[in-house]
Formats: structure tokens, C-alpha cells, sequence
């Protein structure tokens, strides 16, 4: 009997090294980092330091920002449908008290609390995003580290230095793998990254030790998922769970799992297939360590001053210029061109969305003469007879002169008035991006209005106050009370 198990062994192994040997033989030849790169290593090493490195004072700052923008966006997009259903699965799964969902009364893991919370801060489009490589990073980071905060009773100021690390790991992800690469493989940016953004806040704030922090990569490496097909999604569920919840869920699922004691691949980044090389046909590893601790990808993404698809902030921008500036009425206007970057247009260019329909959001611009939130996600006013005869004159192009890495997301539109004349504005910055970027007043009155008629006006005012503060928070438990409903 002994013996026949010695074979078996001895058996099973020569099949697994068969096969090891067939499929080295038959796989495509793999762009590995150089030999002693070890970038698993040096990226689990950096982010054991960082959960207790002092940030700049602007840093600190961006990060505030971004955090109060991102409670923004979960709270206004719990009351939205998306937002909704999310809690509603979640509430399913059943009670524990780890972590808060925002604006219900309900507490569960922190693996569910990210997931519903993720998907209300993409329940529509208000949440941030990276310009130039097109990233959401707010709206998966910030959930994945308010729950992990929770869990684990950890002051604002961790959940400040986690943020920022999430934020990192998520931008440099795509820098690795190369952001159009991603895209040229039917892949979506957003969802491809998203997981390494929780997972960077969360692995944070559970203070992993490097071995773990090894394995938690690589459980999150695993996890690395999105496709583009969510851009035929017409009701913002699925799109809400593949840009934010699922990469909260995942990145949380990849840390909770390491705490439990289970162990994992030490090397996910490094070496014969690791992560770039399944994902990108000419990916730079290097990328994932370039400029750590000096460039902070939390200063670089932009937030938004309307809540409406990014692609249109410089559209609305320049309609809004336009019309102040030549005091424009829609009876005024015979035509309008709205010139964007050819890749915006099938984002943006006939969505059944209203938050995410250019055409349809110059025309309620031009009609209302500003786009507020609520107005935004108003489906009926795409019915509304003046916003739908302004929307006749609107035309959306795609311009390949506008397709710039300086500008990704710039817009020139055009317009023709009914005496003839022809009147143009360029907008190449909207407001909110790091060019022109948000000061705390501006992003509290955006959060404001947001957050108001979910929490009404003292807690909300109490929250903003806290989070504008959040670096004296000694435990991040004690937001629950302004947060839950």
C-alpha cells in the first residue's frame, strides 16, 4: 500500500512537471522584468513604510480633498437606483458589525460594506478621476479604506495615508500595463485597476507585514478583472460594480483573506507568468515603482465640478463661458458643434443615460443656463420640449486633433447663432483638474449640495467640518453616527 502511494506521488509529480515543461515550451515569450528587478518585493516593502510615512502638507490636503468628494459621491448615489439595489444585495447577505453602509442603518463585513458603498460612489458620475490614464480611483479606494478603517478602529490620519497609497497602486497599475494596451485588449481601465487601489488602502490599514503584503498582491492579482462592455450598460448597475464595487470588494477580499492566515504567491509581479506580462503585451514593471514617494497620484486626478460623464466637464464648461460671456438664450442659438476626443464619443455621444449624454446636457446647459445635480439625473427632462428642441441643434464629433496626452479631455464647441454669427470657446482644463483645481471651499460646497438631502443640513455641515479635519480623527468609527441613517 505504501508503495502504491510512493508511485502515485512519484507519478503525480512527473505529470506536473510535464506539464510545467509543455507550458513554458508553448508560452509566448514573456517581457519579465530584468533579472533582480523583484518588483513584487520592493512594492510590498514600500507599502509597509508608507502606512506610517509623513506626507507633504499639499498631499495631505489633495487627499482630504478626494476623501470628502468620494463620501460625496456615496451618499448623494445611495439614494440613486444603483445605489440602492447595491445596499439592498448587500443587506441580503446578512448583518456583522464591522462596517457602516453609508445613509441606511446598516453595519456587515467589510468586504459587503465596500462592495455597496463602492457601487453608491459610482452610482452615477460625480465620483474622481485620472485624466490621462483614465482611471477612477476614488470611488473603490476611498470605500475600501473606510471599511477597513472601521474594522479595524484606525484614526483618520491611517485612513489618510492609505488613501493615498491606494491611489498610487491604482494609477501606477495602469502605467505598467499600459493604458491603451489595456483598452486594445477590450479590457476596461477602470475595472483592471481599481482592485490595486482598495487593495493598497486596505493592506494599509490592516498593517500587513511584508510576507503577507506579498500575498495579499497576489490574491488581488487574481482578482484583476473589467471588461469594456460596460459601456452598453443603460442603468449605471453593472457599470457602478465594475468601475468601483468590484475592485473595493476584491482588494478588501485579497486583505481580509491574508489576515485569516491564508497564505498565497510571494512573487505575483515578478518572473514567468506574473500579472504584466498575462495582462499587456509590452508592459514597463518599472512603472509600479517609478517616483514612489515623491509622486502622488492623489494630486493628479481631477475632480469634478458637474456630476455628469468626464468627457463632458469641458463641453458644459464651454457652453456655460459662452453663454455668460454673450448672454445666449437657446432661441439665440441655430446650431452648436461640440468637438471632443474620438475616443470621448462613444462614451458620451448617444448614451440613454441623462448624466452621461452630451448632446442632451449642452442642451440643458444652454436652456437652464447651469447643470445642477439633481437636473443632471433627471430622466424626464430629456423629454422636456425646450431642453429636447435645444438637443436638435446639438451635434457631438469626434476630433482627432483633440486626442493629446497633454489634454486628454478637452472640448471645443461651436456655435451658430440664428444672425449668422459664429462663436467658439476652447476648453482644455476643466475646472477641478490639477491645472485649475478645486479650492476646499468649492469642493465643500460641491459636497454640500450633494450630501444635504440624504443627511440633512446639520449633518451634513458636521461631516464636511470632520472629514476637513479628518487628519485629527483618532478613530474612524466615530464618523458612523454622521454617516448612517
Amino acid at each position: 500500500m505504501a508503495q502504491d502511494t510512493a508511485a502515485r506521488g512519484t507519478s503525480r509529480r512527473r505529470i506536473l512537471q510535464a506539464a510545467g515543461g509543455l507550458l513554458a515550451t508553448a508560452a509566448v515569450p514573456a517581457r519579465a522584468a530584468p533579472a533582480g528587478a523583484e518588483i513584487t518585493g520592493r512594492l510590498a516593502r514600500y507599502m509597509v513604510e508608507a502606512r506610517d510615512r509623513p506626507l507633504p502638507p499639499d498631499v495631505v490636503l489633495a487627499c482630504k480633498h478626494r476623501i470628502l468628494d468620494t463620501f460625496g459621491a456615496m451618499i448623494s448615489g445611495a439614494r440613486m437606483r444603483p445605489g440602492e439595489m447595491a445596499t439592498a444585495y448587500v443587506r441580503s447577505l446578512g448583518s456583522f458589525d464591522q462596517a457602516t453602509v453609508v445613509a441606511s442603518d446598516l453595519r456587515t463585513t467589510a468586504i459587503n460594506a465596500a462592495l455597496a458603498n463602492a457601487m453608491c460612489a459610482h452610482a452615477d458620475e460625480t465620483d474622481d478621476f485620472e485624466p490621462v490614464i483614465k482611471a477612477h480611483p476614488g470611488s473603490a479606494t476611498v470605500p475600501a479604506a473606510l471599511a477597513m478603517a472601521e474594522k479595524e478602529g484606525r484614526s483618520g490620519q491611517d485612513m489618510i495615508r492609505a488613501v493615498v497609497l491606494g491611489y498610487d497602486l491604482c494609477c501606477r497599475l495602469l502605467l505598467a500595463l499600459g493604458p491603451d494596451l489595456v483598452r486594445g485588449s477590450h479590457r476596461s481601465a477602470e475595472g483592471t485597476s481599481s482592485t490595486f487601489g482598495a487593495l493598497g488602502a486596505a493592506a494599509a490599514l490592516a498593517r500587513l507585514d511584508e510576507r503577507r503584503t506579498r500575498f495579499a498582491l497576489s490574491y488581488a492579482a487574481q482578482q484583476v478583472s473589467g471588461l469594456w462592455s460596460w459601456v452598453k450598460d443603460e442603468d449605471h448597475i453593472e457599470k457602478a460594480f465594475d468601475f468601483a464595487g468590484m475592485g473595493a470588494r476584491n482588494g478588501v477580499t485579497a486583505v481580509t483573506m491574508v489576515q485569516a492566515g491564508l497564505t498565497g504567491v510571494a512573487d505575483v509581479l515578478d518572473g514567468t507568468h506574473n500579472l504584466f506580462i498575462a495582462l499587456s503585451t509590452d508592459p514597463k514593471p518599472e512603472a509600479m515603482l517609478d517616483g514612489l514617494g515623491s509622486r502622488y497620484f492623489i494630486t493628479e486626478t481631477a475632480i469634478k465640478t458637474f456630476s455628469v460623464g468626464y468627457p463632458i466637464q469641458s463641453p458644459l464648461d464651454a457652453i456655460l463661458t459662452l453663454r455668460e460671456r454673450h448672454g445666449l438664450r437657446a432661441a439665440d442659438v441655430q446650431r452648436i458643434v461640440v468637438h471632443l476626443p474620438t475616443d470621448a464619443v462613444g462614451i458620451v455621444g448617444h448614451s440613454a443615460m441623462p448624466d452621461v449624454n452630451c448632446q442632451h446636457l449642452v442642451a440643458l446647459a444652454l436652456v437652464k443656463g447651469a447643470v445642477s445635480f439633481t437636473d443632471s439625473h433627471d430622466a424626464s427632462l430629456m423629454q422636456n420640449p425646450a431642453i429636447r428642441s435645444a438637443r436638435e441643434k446639438v451635434e457631438v464629433v469626434g476630433d482627432p486633433g483633440l486626442m493629446t496626452r497633454e489634454a486628454p479631455r478637452s472640448a471645443r464647441v461651436e456655435v451658430t447663432l440664428t444672425d449668422g454669427r459664429r462663436l467658439e470657446h476652447f476648453t482644455k482644463f476643466p475646472p477641478g483638474t490639477k491645472e485649475p483645481p478645486l479650492n476646499t471651499e468649492r469642493v465643500n460646497a460641491k459636497v454640500r449640495d450633494l450630501i444635504t438631502p440624504v443627511l440633512g443640513v446639520p449633518r451634513a455641515d458636521a461631516l464636511i467640518t470632520r472629514l476637513n479635519d479628518l487628519e485629527n480623527l483618532t478613530d474612524v468609527r466615530g464618523l458612523r453616527s454622521l454617516i448612517a441613517s
